[in-house]
C-alpha cells in the first residue's frame, strides 16, 4: 500500500523503520515542527523527522492537522495513514485523507488506559500486565475498532525502558496490520470491556506520597521517571528520586524511624515509607546534577523529608 507515517517521539522511530523495510510504501511522514530543547531553547528536530530524513523520506510538519496540511495529505492519495504518538487529534477531514483510512499503535490494551499517557497510569496503578493495540482511528478518543492487539509484562524500572520495549515489540504488529489492511484480511473487533483514561502526567502526579505502602511509592517513582521525575520536598524545595526498589531479600533496617527518613543501612541507601523501606538509588537535590543517593548521604547524613502528599 501507500501509506503516510505520522508520528513525533523516540517511541514512533521503531515503527517508522520497521514500516520503512516493508513491501509498503512511505509517500511522506508526518511529524511535528521543530521545537525548543533544553535550557537554551534550541530549536530542534523531532526524533521522527530525524530518522525520516535518514531513510530519505519526504516530510511534512504541522502542529495542526488543517488547511494547507489537508490538502497535501489528500494529493498524495494515500490508502491508510500509520499513526504512532504524533502527538495532534485528526479530525473528519483529516481521516478522509486516505482510503482505508488512519490507524494507530497505541500502547496498552485498549479500552484500557486511553489517552496521552497508558504507560504511565499503568505503571502508577501498579500493574504487572498491558500490551500494544492497533486500531482505526475515529472520532473519539482512542475509541476505534481494534485490529491487532499482543499483551505484554509491564515489569520494567521505569517508564523509558517500558516505552522502549512496547515501541520495539509493538512496531511488528503495526507493519502486520497494514500488512492485513493491503490483503484483505483485517479483522476490525470493537472494543468491550471496562475502559480507563489514561491523562497526561503532570509535576503533581510525580509527588511521592511517602505515608503510602512502600509498593505503592515505588509504582509511582516507576510511572514517573524519568520525566518528569519523582520527587519529594526537603527545605521546602523539591527533590527529586530515582531508582526506588524493594529492599533485596535479607536486608531488613532494623529500627524505627520516622515516615520520610532516607539513611543508609549496610551501605544501601534506605528510604522509610509507611510500611517498609525501599531503596534508593541517586537523588537529585533542587537546582542540582543527579547523583548517587550514597554520595549524597556521605555528603550530608540522614535526612527526613516531608513524607505528605499535597492536597
Amino acid at each position: 500500500m501507500d501509506i503516510v507515517f505520522a508520528g513525533t517521539p523516540d517511541v514512533a522511530v521503531p515503527a517508522l523503520e520497521a514500516l520503512a523495510g516493508s513491501e509498503h510504501r512511505i509517500r511522506a511522514v508526518l511529524t511535528r515542527p521543530d521545537a525548543p530543547v533544553g535550557r537554551k531553547r534550541v530549536l530542534t528536530p523531532s526524533p521522527v523527522k530525524t530518522r525520516a530524513l535518514e531513510l530519505g523520506l519526504d516530510v511534512i510538519e504541522a502542529d495542526r492537522l488543517r488547511g494547507d496540511v489537508i490538502a497535501e495529505l489528500r494529493a498524495l492519495e494515500v490508502d491508510a495513514v500509520a499513526v504512532v504518538a504524533f502527538g495532534a487529534i485528526a479530525g473528519p477531514a483529516a481521516l478522509a485523507t486516505a482510503r482505508l483510512g488512519w490507524f494507530n499503535l497505541h500502547f496498552s490494551l485498549l479500552p484500557a488506559y486511553r489517552g496521552a499517557a497508558p504507560v504511565q497510569r499503568a505503571l502508577i496503578d501498579g500493574a504487572r500486565r498491558s500490551g500494544v493495540s492497533v486500531f482505526r482511528i475515529d472520532e473519539g478518543m482512542d475509541t476505534g475498532p481494534v485490529l491487532r492487539r499482543l499483551e505484554l509484562d509491564l515489569d520494567h524500572p521505569d517508564v523509558a525502558a517500558a516505552l522502549d520495549d512496547y515501541a520495539r515489540r509493538g512496531a511488528p504488529e503495526l507493519v502486520a496490520a497494514m500488512n492485513d489492511l493491503a490483503a484483505g484480511t483485517a479483522v476490525e473487533t470493537p472494543q468491550t470491556g471496562a475502559a480507563s483514561h489514561a491523562e497526561k502526567i503532570t509535576v503533581a502526579d510525580a509527588h511521592l506520597d511517602l505515608a503510602s505502602p512502600a509498593a505503592r511509592v515505588i509504582d509511582r517513582a516507576r510511572g514517573t521517571s524519568p520525566a518528569p521525575g519523582p520527587w519529594v520536598e526537603f527545605g521546602g524545595k523539591r527533590t527529586k528520586l530515582f531508582g526506588l526498589a524493594a529492599p533485596p531479600d535479607g536486608i531488613d533496617a532494623a529500627g524505627e524511624a520516622p515516615v520520610g527518613t532516607l539513611t543508609s543501612w549496610n551501605k544501601t541507601p534506605v528510604l522509610r515509607c509507611g510500611d517498609g523501606w525501599v531503596t534508593v538509588a541517586e537523588i537529585q537535590p533542587f537546582g542540582k546534577p543527579r547523583m548517587a543517593a550514597a554520595d549524597f548521604l556521605r555528603g550530608h547524613g540522614d535526612i527526613t523529608f516531608d513524607p505528605h502528599q499535597e492536597a
